[in-house]
């Protein structure tokens, strides 16, 4: 830990006082969960999700803040924290406990910044779950009439699910060097 950081341990109550319902679909992760949180966090979920990531909160405090993994709450809020972060740390609907950032968790840097970060592999590379980084000069008002034709082009070109394909052909020794390369990188 960094000098003057200190590991703070809750009641399962008091974790849960920082996270709060917006609508039926999506939860709040206020300031304070974890230290120096720049931003909220949020998670998209249902019922059941948002019932197993407060079952995750629990078994952690349960544990004192002791165990194999922290939870995915405590993960976004963590992300909230790094510097550079643009509005709140998000997770998506598949969010899920992970290393470093929870899986299904997506953060916006400003590259203005000098603190900012750079994380192309915030879930890691192991999973190789399609998530990438991209740096344009677009902005919102830019793609403002073309999101559905830039979505359906990144899902027709972005394989996805067992036996996909994308739209580049490659040969089963091209796919083991590209895994090979990534891998060691």
């Amino acid at each position: 830990m960094a000098k003057g950081d200190t590991k703070v341990v809750r009641s399962y109550e008091d974790e849960l006082a920082f996270i709060s319902q917006r609508d039926d679909l999506s939860c709040e992760i206020k300031v304070g969960m974890v230290d120096n949180m720049r931003v909220p966090g949020v998670f998209y979920a249902n019922d059941k999700l948002r019932a197993l990531v407060c079952d995750e909160v629990r078994d952690f405090s349960q544990a004192g803040g002791h165990g194999g993994f922290l939870p995915a709450a405590k993960q976004i809020a963590n992300v909230a924290a790094l510097p550079g972060i643009v509005k709140r740390s998000i997770a998506l609907p598949d969010v899920h406990s992970g290393y470093g950032f929870a899986i299904g968790n997506v953060a916006a840097f400003d590259m203005d910044d000098p603190e900012a970060v750079v994380s192309p592999g915030g879930v890691g590379f192991d999973i190789n779950c399609g998530v990438r980084l991209i740096r344009t000069n677009l902005h919102e008002d830019d793609l403002k009439d073309k999101r559905e034709l830039l979505a359906q082009t990144l899902f027709d070109h972005i394989p996805v699910g067992v036996g996909s394909k994308g739209v580049i052909p490659m040969s089963f020794k091209v796919q083991q060097f590209f895994s090979l390369i990534n891998g060691l990188v």
